[in-house]
């Protein structure tokens, strides 16, 4: 992992095509640790939440080549190597478990962390999950509160979606317009030796939010497909 971190942070500093064609062999390098690790995580989530089904590394990673058509920022690469493990895959509306190692930081200025949620839901999957709230949102706030992340709050609304009452002191659940619980992680997380295995016990504390969640966007799909 020190070369890993290594070639992200030399690659926050040197973001452009020349220095990347350059630095090739150690980016493949990095790739292949980080491809491996991702598998090992695969494997573990499998071990406790079995409702991933049966994701794959490609289906769970990200190219590192930015899309600049539409960006005011034009720098080639992404600064940093994520994964996404959820049932159906990525892109599939499911939350699941995020990794993002980042040890300089990167465009939106955040360092390393991990996350356990979904963003951007697409509105019929975000108005099923308002709708778990109304009707469990004490055990939602437990479980949040029980799994030792945050409820990422950034992008929620100033006020209460129209047609929605709850107790005030829920209302900042109905206030999220995505549902995803961060938590930061220091570069030296990731030399620890059995840093996989540390990061699986946290997602796992996690597992009971993504549940609830899940029960919402499944019931979404279902409904939909009637």
């Amino acid at each position: 992992m020190k070369e890993l971190l290594s070639f992200l942070s030399d690659l926050h500093d040197n973001n452009n095509r020349e220095w990347f064609a350059t630095n090739k062999e150690r980016y493949q390098k990095a790739l292949a640790t980080h491809r491996s690790n991702v598998e090992k995580l695969i494997t573990g989530i499998r071990a406790f939440d079995d409702s991933v089904g049966m994701p794959t590394v490609e289906n769970s990673t990200y190219r590192i080549y930015r899309d600049t058509r539409f960006s005011a920022d034009k720098t080639p690469y992404k600064d940093f190597f994520s994964a996404f493990i959820a049932r159906g895959g990525k892109k599939s509306g499911y939350l699941g478990y995020y990794l993002h190692i980042s040890p300089k930081g990167n465009t939106w200025g955040e360092g390393s962390f991990i996350a356990a949620g979904n963003v951007c839901p697409e509105s019929f999957l975000l108005r099923s999950m308002r709708e778990e709230v109304l009707d469990n949102a004490a055990a939602i706030e437990a479980a949040i509160a029980a799994s030792g992340f945050t409820l990422d709050t950034s992008n929620a609304l100033k006020r209460v979606p129209r047609g929605y009452t709850i107790a005030s002191n829920y209302e900042y659940l109905l206030k999220q317009k995505e549902f995803c619980l961060v938590r930061s992680l220091e570069s030296e997380w990731f030399l620890q030796t059995d840093w996989v295995e540390q990061t699986l016990m946290l997602f796992q504390k996690a597992r009971p939010f993504i549940a609830m969640m899940n029960r919402a966007i499944q019931f979404a799909y279902e409904e939909k497909e009637s």
